[in-house]
């Protein structure tokens, strides 16, 4: 755990507020503290960190990247694309499988200093054979495996299914229904990647239930959630009502303007805003978190608003308690940021390009109230 911190004159966004605040924020033994408290008991030992010029805010949580690097096409490095990007903490979606979670665990998780969870494939075999896991049904995890690794494993945290053409090939909708019995059974969340069909979103929508996670929610191809006209599916609509939450997913092909712009003109609901972050959409079009909050920004999104999505909507989704926010007690993971004056060209998955005059970019990041990173 971390020593006695105080982090000075930053502007201070509290997510569950929605408020922005200079005044200093206190971090006692790892945990986030009352000012007077961390004086009291920690006297000439306090570390200060100078947040002049800089917002504050509780640490980043990226929902859907791809990390198991080296025995993945998509894996990248997660201390990469996590602490050195303002993320405290980063959820792999689906590249390790029941065959092989414990060498993602072996290789990523214990030797990162960003907190790595994961949602697992429900293919036993992850994405380590290749991007069409679901293809073959005799490879979907069986309920004795789910319990074992869920008992055994408290940072896999849902299933995820990749519901696509290009994953399930002739398997239908099959392994989604696997899966749907299998989060009953566990009493976890799925998250569904959703692409094109089939199988359709008329058969997804209806076997997600509250808490579900619909990721790449805003895609730009056809037979999405939102229509040509702005009007959304009606099994879509259902399911929000249900307690189904949407999450951005921005990936290669998977975010587009048109969608979002649509979205907000017509319809107010929170999401989350996760990147789909791996070596080969790092550098383009997703960049990094920050930059695809920035995306939102540009949007007419508030600085309020995306800090939410990353923090306590994001630990809500993952019934992350202690994360997410400023509570007293609470773990202190971190995120300083600067909103730079600079006119940013941003591209989204559909190659439609905006210009922004702000650009957020990381200055430090704390893990369990230690310095994990500073530029």
């Amino acid at each position: 755990m971390g020593g006695s911190i105080i982090i000075q004159d930053g502007l201070v966004i509290d997510p569950e507020t929605a408020t922005i605040e200079k005044k200093d924020v206190g971090i006692l033994n790892g945990v986030f503290a009352p000012i007077e408290e961390v004086r009291n008991l920690a006297g000439d030992m306090i570390k200060y960190i100078d947040a002049s010029g800089y917002y504050i805010a509780p640490g980043f949580i990226d929902l859907h990247a791809h990390i198991f690097k080296e025995y993945t096409d998509l894996g990248i490095e997660a201390d990469l694309v996590g602490v050195k990007q303002g993320v405290t903490t980063i959820v792999d979606a689906g590249s390790s499988g029941y065959d092989n979670y414990h060498l993602f665990k072996e290789t990523i998780i214990e030797k990162s200093q960003t907190e790595i969870l994961s949602f697992l494939n429900i293919s036993r075999n992850g994405l380590c054979n290749g991007l069409s896991e679901l293809a073959n049904l005799e490879d979907l995890m069986t309920l004795e495996e789910g319990i074992e690794i869920f008992h055994q494993e408290g940072s896999v945290v849902g299933l995820k299914a990749r519901m696509s053409k290009s994953v399930v090939k002739d398997s239908g909708i099959k392994p989604l229904e696997h899966a749907r019995n299998l989060a009953n059974e566990l009493q976890v969340p799925i998250m569904v990647h959703i692409g094109n069909p089939p199988p359709n979103l008329q058969e997804i929508f209806p076997l997600l239930q509250e808490g579900d996670i619909v990721t790449h929610a805003f895609h730009g191809k056809k037979h999405g959630v939102i229509n040509e006209t702005g009007d959304m599916l009606p099994e879509a609509v259902d399911a929000l009502n249900r307690g189904v939450r949407f999450d951005v997913g921005h990936g290669t092909s998977s975010f587009s303007y048109k969608k979002m712009k649509m979205m907000k003109e017509h319809y107010d609901f929170s999401f989350t805003i996760s990147t789909d972050i791996y070596n080969r959409n790092y550098l383009h079009p997703v960049g990094s978190l920050m930059i695809t909050m920035t995306k939102l920004l540009a949007l007419g999104y508030s600085l309020t608003e995306v800090v939410k999505a990353v923090t306590i909507q994001a630990a809500e989704t993952l019934n992350l308690v202690e994360q997410g926010t400023f509570r007293q007690g609470t773990r202190a993971d971190v995120t300083i940021f600067g909103l730079e004056e600079n006119d940013t060209p941003l591209i989204d998955s559909e190659g439609e390009e905006l210009v922004y005059d702000q650009v957020l970019k990381p200055y430090i990041t704390l893990r369990n109230g230690k310095v994990a990173y500073m530029k």
